[in-house]
């Protein structure tokens, strides 16, 4: 299926008012494959989306953008762990409220967090001390030069904060198709961030996880429905310990955790407050005056506006922390993916 010069705001989380020149939506790998030959032979830019929660479209489209919508989840029970096949057009909190139903369990962390499927190991979603690479077993991968679909473990992935191999060598010419998940039997609780510290791990049900992370998602976070966001936009920087004991003397409510290396991530949330840049807006682009690390469409934003924001934030916090803040979040240009740092400089 298939429209001509069609809106993507339904497509995007921001709920910004880009065009593309077409639209195809897609449910198996091999009309995934055609659809993105087809633009390919005709020389035209092709972008492939999931929920399109994780984007900056910086202008109109001028390709083919495709909608994988590869559906299905296969459950298959092993001595010690549950396995799953999904589809990378699996909307993924549906998944997550699929594994508590069916008593399988360690995906309670990851609730709420929009998108789908196919698009958690590209970014290595995480939240409240849980990432993806913590459950992934498996990225099903199609070449769409020659059709080859490749099985890639959860090491050959090269999981990173935030990070992985789909955005370096399996970034141009690929396309998830499926994922694999593994969730233990055995059951641990992870109970490191928010409101989860005051649960107590002996007696905690991954219901309580799920219900106590939707409930902090929901009442800190805007819900895109109603105010376009791609949630948080920045990643939480890490710097070396020395840089962090620095802004500690000025500030010692900073949150900071250490990392294994020796280096330190702090909360670039935080940072953004500390700016007193809640509530700041440029045109009809502000930062969300509850957190600070999410940007929005409060009226009837334009990409510039958000693009100019941003810019003002990382601006600020550079020269308040001298901490460089990195998007998390994707830029998309007229002809494709660009550089996210280079465009805020």
């Amino acid at each position: 299926m298939s429209t001509a010069h069609t809106s993507l705001t339904a497509f995007n989380s921001f709920g910004l008012n880009v065009h593309a020149n077409r639209v195809i939506t897609v449910d198996t790998p091999d009309a995934l494959f055609s659809s993105w030959q087809q633009s390919h032979r005709q020389q035209e830019p092709v972008l492939i989306l999931g929920g399109g929660s994780n984007v900056l479209f910086l202008d109109d489209f001028s390709g083919t953008v495709i909608l994988n919508r590869i559906q299905g989840i296969v459950a298959s029970e092993h001595a010690d762990a549950w396995h799953l096949h999904v589809g990378a057009g699996e909307n993924w909190h549906r998944l997550v409220e699929y594994t508590l139903q069916e008593g399988m369990f360690g995906l309670e962390n990851l609730a709420l967090i929009p998108g789908c499927a196919g698009s958690a190991p590209i970014q290595n979603i995480g939240a409240y001390g849980v990432e993806f690479q913590h459950v992934c077993e498996y990225v099903d991968v199609l070449n769409l030069r020659n059709g080859d679909t490749q099985r890639l473990t959860a090491q050959e992935c090269c999981f990173g904060y935030r990070d992985s191999i789909f955005k370096h060598a399996y970034h141009d010419g690929y396309a998830i198709t499926a994922i694999g998940l593994q969730l233990p039997k055995q059951w641990q609780p992870v109970l490191s961030y928010g409101d989860l510290t005051q649960l107590d791990p002996q007696t905690v049900t991954p219901r309580q996880v799920f219900d106590s992370v939707c409930h902090m998602r929901r009442t800190k976070l805007p819900d895109p429905a109603v105010t376009g966001n791609a949630g948080s936009f920045f990643k939480n920087p890490i710097v070396s310990a020395e840089h962090a004991d620095g802004i500690r003397k000025n500030y010692l409510d900073m949150p900071a955790y250490p990392q294994r290396d020796g280096s330190v991530k702090l909360a670039a949330g935080w940072l953004i407050d500390r700016c007193d840049l809640k509530g700041f807006h440029i045109g009809g682009a502000a930062v969300h005056e509850r957190q600070a690390l999410v940007l929005i469409n409060k009226d009837n934003a334009t990409s510039q506006d958000i693009l100019l924001l941003a810019k003002h934030v990382r601006e600020q916090v550079m020269v308040r922390f001298s901490v460089d803040l990195e998007p998390e979040v994707r830029f998309i240009a007229a002809e494709g993916e660009v550089d996210a740092v280079e465009a805020l400089s």
